[in-house]
């Protein structure tokens, strides 16, 4: 009996799903297992969010259009640094025997670049992260104060891990072939910019989370990636780019090297993004620079390097002859990048075409030359890149391993925001500063400078490939900083903030003391170092006395070494990452303690009630309470109505303000009663600018409060 094609396929897939959703039912496996699930890489300067299903699809974080730029964050301290649009990962054969009876002369199934079959084509089986260390606790006035209490969630510590983190991915696929995908992330200061990829993919015959297995030799294997990158993202959300079209990449360019037309131009097969200038711009758009202030928005290269291919199954010596394919694609190609179909022979044919397509003539870059990149191509998305490794032949059993890193680099923030405002003079007609090239001459063409600067990104993605391969191939034994600080608090003060960390650093062989960041303003800028120490004259705690009424502060702490296992600048101490305890929570000065008595001193709210815990501090801080009129420094002890103390708090800050958290020394949270707060001052205290005694060793008195819970 004939069957019309779409409708066959559409019964195919409704019976696929009904029985996936029988066989989860029945085998205790929830629905959020093979539902999307992310996690996220942000230990170094590089962040990016993982996709269970298997590559990070286009909107696949959010599925918003506001966020078509999303993931590949660098540098990440700052807003507006997404370079990825899209990526994808295919697996096609030849000459494949279905299971619905059909023949296809060529098979394959797809992850992305925009659709996704987590049920049936790529199904995830787990998705975990591990962490060398868990991430420190950082609090601001108490209150937790990092993104990574949200974002870095480890499923796994194993203190023995070469990297700070890792994420195991496995997934079944439609075809029998598993995939297995380590994802690794290094926070050493040379290596914080890549990302490593480690897939095995392996011929097990198993076809869904069941065990059912379909056993067979598949011939005339590809797995292939497709990159699409975009830059200039900063532009696009403050109004200064040229076209909406740069958000998805129109304009973007594409190189490829060490293999193809360009195979001697660098050690390794490599391909990489830039921002290319748009026809629209009306000014020399190099670097997406701000018309009203010079800021660049693009200085942004971006890309993969393949680390290693195995010869064949069985062969782990790696194929300096892969990958076979390096073309370039158009975004919007139709039928490839659009859907995830895999019972349309025509769609399949064309994706393996492109799978299997070698090596152009010349790359995009070289094509597109001095021109415009969005005018070069009529394909409305811009152009990806992808790379095909293959063709292999897979019996049951067989595996092949593929090793990838991918990075992101260019112009640091402040040689940016240096040529910018260097160029936006010489642009406005305000003034002429000297304009000195990368090659330390001078030059009066203001363009030229701008340019040649953004430029320098190219060797900066290159010397960060070579890092990551002398990582993979050193067997990923790079020196290690000592570790973060478990904790890190903040708390304000009334003429100093007060900074305190953990010791725990002090463990590590090489390990000389700390250094104290801090920004003003808001977090997503640049921090300037403010205290530093070594092994010799080690603290852990720092007083801010620098600090202005009215301004909100930021700060991180790093632990540092010695410098004596720098392998690239001798003597350069290795540092632990910022992102550890970057605080995304201000901290400013209070109230100063002035001349009073105790008398002033009252409990807020009293009574405390936790039905009206958002009304008091807000429903961030639910627990607390606050103790205010304090002297600048005090005793504070607390006991349950019948005198047994339960905490003894130091205040000590020269505020007129302590704040509780209703938590016993035990860590217990307070219940229903009546509380009695003791403040008592602890030594004489005198203003330090007139000398006039303010408040007397064991002045004291005592307060009441009540709880309801």
């Amino acid at each position: 009996m004939n069957m019309n094609p779409s409708k066959m396929k559409s019964q195919i897939g409704l019976v696929a799903i009904l029985s996936l959703l029988i066989l989860l039912i029945s085998s205790n496996v929830s629905l959020a297992q093979v539902g999307r699930q992310i996690k996220w890489l942000r230990t170094g300067s590089l962040h990016h969010h993982i996709l269970n299903w298997g590559a990070e699809i286009e909107l696949g974080r959010t599925g918003r259009t506001q966020e078509q730029m999303d993931g590949l964050r660098w540098p990440a301290q700052y807003s507006n640094q997404d370079v990825l649009v899209a990526k994808a990962m295919w697996i096609g054969c030849t000459d494949y025997q279905d299971r619905n009876g059909e023949f296809y002369p060529y098979k394959v199934i797809t992850i992305g670049p925009r659709s996704h079959d987590e049920f049936y084509q790529f199904i995830p089986a787990e998705f975990r992260m591990i962490g060398r260390f868990e991430h420190p606790a950082v609090y601001v006035d108490g209150l937790i104060a990092t993104d990574n209490d949200l974002n870095d969630v480890v499923d796994e510590i194993n203190p023995n891990l070469f990297c700070d983190r890792m994420v195991y991915n496995r997934l079944i696929t439609y075809l029998g072939i598993e995939v297995k995908r380590k994802i690794m992330q290094f926070s050493q200061q040379y290596h914080d910019n890549y990302i490593v990829y480690d897939y095995v993919f392996k011929n097990t015959g198993v076809i869904d989370l069941s065990g059912n297995t379909d056993p067979r030799t598949l011939t005339g294997v590809f797995f292939y990636f497709m990159y699409r990158y975009g830059s200039g993202l900063d532009a696009f959300r403050n109004n200064y780019a040229p076209s909406n079209s740069i958000n998805w990449g129109k304009n973007t360019v594409n190189q490829t090297v060490g293999i193809g037309p360009k195979a001697g131009a660098f050690e390794y097969p490599a391909q990489y993004s830039w921002y290319g200038p748009h026809s629209a711009s009306t000014i020399d758009s190099w670097g997406a620079p701000n018309p009203r202030s010079g800021k660049l928005a693009a200085i942004h290269y971006m890309g993969n390097v393949v680390l290693h291919v195995d010869q064949a199954p069985g062969n782990p010596a790696s194929n300096p002859n892969q990958p076979a394919t390096t073309t370039y694609i158009g975004s919007d190609s139709r039928p490839q990048t659009y859907g995830s179909e895999m019972f349309n022979p025509v769609t399949m044919a064309a994706r393996y075409g492109s799978m299997a397509a070698g090596h152009p003539e010349i790359t995009h870059a070289d094509a597109v030359g001095d021109g415009f990149a969005d005018l070069w191509t009529t394909d409305g998305g811009g152009i990806s890149h992808g790379q095909g490794f293959g063709p292999f032949t897979l019996a049951p059993g067989d595996s092949i391993h593929i090793v990838i890193a991918e990075g992101v680099a260019g112009l640091d923030r402040q040689k940016s925001t240096e040529v910018g405002r260097n160029w936006y003079l010489w642009y406005s007609n305000t003034a002429q500063p000297t304009l000195q090239l990368p090659d330390a001459s001078n030059t009066d063409n203001f363009n030229l400078y701008k340019r040649s600067w953004v430029k320098t990104g190219e060797d900066s993605i290159l010397k960060t490939f070579r890092r990551a391969a002398d990582n993979f191939r050193n067997g990923y034994s790079i020196p290690e900083p000592p570790p973060p600080p478990a904790t890190f608090e903040v708390k304000s003060g009334g003429d100093r903030i007060i900074l305190s960390w953990a010791e725990n650093a002090t463990n590590h062989g090489k390990f000389d003391g700390y250094e104290v960041y801090r920004a003003i303003g808001k977090p997503d800028t640049s921090f300037e170092k403010i205290f530093s120490c070594n092994r010799q004259n080690s603290v852990h705690t720092y007083e801010d006395r620098s600090a202005l009424r009215g301004f909100d502060y930021y700060y991180y702490v790093v632990s540092k070494d010695d410098g004596s296992q720098n392998p690239i600048q001798a003597g350069v101490p290795l540092l632990s990452s910022k992102f550890y305890t970057m605080t995304n929570e201000p901290a400013y000065l209070r109230k100063p303690a002035v001349r009073s008595t105790l008398d002033s001193i009252r409990v807020v709210p009293n009574p405390f009630n936790i039905r009206s815990s958002s009304l008091q501090f807000g429903i961030n801080a639910p627990d607390r309470l606050g103790f205010y009129g304090l002297p600048p420094e005090c005793i504070i002890k607390i006991y349950t109505e019948r005198g047994d103390l339960i905490e003894t708090i130091e205040h000590n800050d020269g505020t007129a303000d302590e704040l509780w958290h209703s938590l016993t020394s035990s860590r217990q949270i307070i219940v229903s009663g009546v509380y009695i707060a003791y403040f008592e001052v602890p030594r004489d205290l005198y203003d330090p600018q007139s000398g006039e005694l303010l408040y007397r060793k064991g002045e004291n008195i005592i307060r009441k409060f009540f709880v309801i819970r």
